[in-house]
């Protein structure tokens, strides 16, 4: 009788401990600022498009967010015009497929990305980096029937062309917009996103400069690309249950914790962990790989790994690791490897880019290291 009681007790002082978490949690509760990731539609913050947005849904009458993949897309001619911003995921094999089928059936895409390689068979080439426009100055570009137009150009990259695109704007080093036929549609390429940002839409004529290119799609209906920012499809618990819902599934969470830690339940046997008799060969190397992943040091690995192919090529071929990459493409064009000479171009080119940014994303590090990886098998193979 005295166990029980001492129990109950127990339970009063808990549950009393738990109301008054509640209250004081309600009280001093201040929410955080909402972080957006750039370019995304709801975005109020200086690199968001929310601005873009919003005059879009003024502009025209249908005008919807696209949160689904490209299989959702319809595949008949109904004059749509989908918007993709500087897409943070690269869409597969498939996914591309689906996008040209798009617009084979007689819709538009509106492509707008600094780096808009590998998206439909684009392709770039950089610039003489002295002719970069690193302080962000308004410059002069010019469109197809030959009208000036003021804006802010800091991408170093320009399209290569085609004989049958169609250059929408350029200025002095190359081709800033571009146009290609695909079936019945059209995809529009433009390689400046910042434009859009409502920290710089108001800059130069950089509103006249997408009404043009709205005018000239004139579509029936827009949709906005948010799938392939990858976290902002609507589909979440946050959104699929109320928040009543999701306190009380809290609160019942912990006091099933409170349950089992006073009851002294344990479920199973007893397993002695492997690790604490095994000693593994890789220790060094998972920590390494883990600091660098904690720490977000994408830049850093891929660095390292850079300076691995360049000791490679200096080990089988001679070649001097404190080249730099311009140097090295011309030796290894002269090099029987299975990539295609404008393919390797292309990737030395980017990759010394890439390199040279300080800060780098998941994505891009993903990306970039399968290509490291590639040309590092070239060389082993080679």
């Amino acid at each position: 009788m005295q166990s029980q009681s001492s129990h109950k007790r127990i339970w009063v002082w808990m549950i009393i401990l738990l109301i008054i978490f509640i209250i004081l949690s309600y009280l001093f509760y201040t929410p955080n600022q909402r972080e957006y990731p750039d370019f995304v539609s709801q975005s109020p913050s200086p690199t968001g498009v929310k601005a873009f947005y919003t005059y879009l849904e003024q502009e025209f009458d249908s005008v919807k967010r696209f949160h689904y993949s490209a299989d959702q897309l319809p595949m008949t001619d109904q004059n749509q015009l989908l918007i993709i911003i500087e897409p943070f995921i690269m869409p597969d094999s498939n996914e591309m497929e689906e996008y040209q089928a798009y617009m084979e059936a007689g819709n538009t895409i509106l492509l707008i990305s600094e780096t808009p390689d590998d998206f439909f068979g684009l392709t770039t080439e950089s610039t003489d980096p002295a002719s970069v426009n690193k302080k962000g100055e308004v410059e002069t570009i010019i469109d197809q029937q030959d009208r000036e137009y003021q804006a802010t150009v800091t991408n170093p990259l320009r399209f290569v062309t085609n004989q049958d695109d169609q250059i929408l704007l350029h200025d002095q080093e190359g081709a800033l917009s571009i146009k290609r036929s695909f079936g019945s549609g059209q995809l529009y390429v433009m390689n400046s996103p910042k434009w859009l940002s409502n920290q710089e839409i108001l800059d130069g004529d950089h509103i006249p400069i997408i009404i043009s290119l709205l005018n000239e799609i004139s579509p029936n209906d827009v949709l906005f690309d948010e799938f392939l920012h990858g976290n902002q499809s609507p589909i979440s618990t946050m959104h699929t249950y109320p928040k009543w819902f999701i306190l009380i599934m809290i609160q019942a969470t912990f006091l099933s914790i409170l349950w089992l830690w006073n009851t002294g339940k344990r479920f199973g046997p007893i397993f002695i962990p492997r690790e604490e008799s095994v000693r593994f060969s890789d220790e060094r190397l998972k920590a390494l790989s883990s600091w660098y992943l904690k720490g977000k040091l994408y830049h850093d690995s891929l660095q390292t790994q850079a300076e691995y192919v360049k000791a490679l090529m200096q080990e089988r071929w001679g070649i001097a690791s404190t080249k730099g990459w311009s140097d090295i493409l011309e030796e290894l064009l002269r090099r029987d490897l299975s990539i295609p000479d404008s393919e390797l171009s292309t990737l030395i080119t980017r990759l010394t880019n890439i390199l040279s940014k300080k800060n780098i994303s998941k994505q891009e590090y993903v990306y970039w290291s399968k290509n490291i990886d590639r040309l590092r098998k070239e060389v082993e193979e080679g």
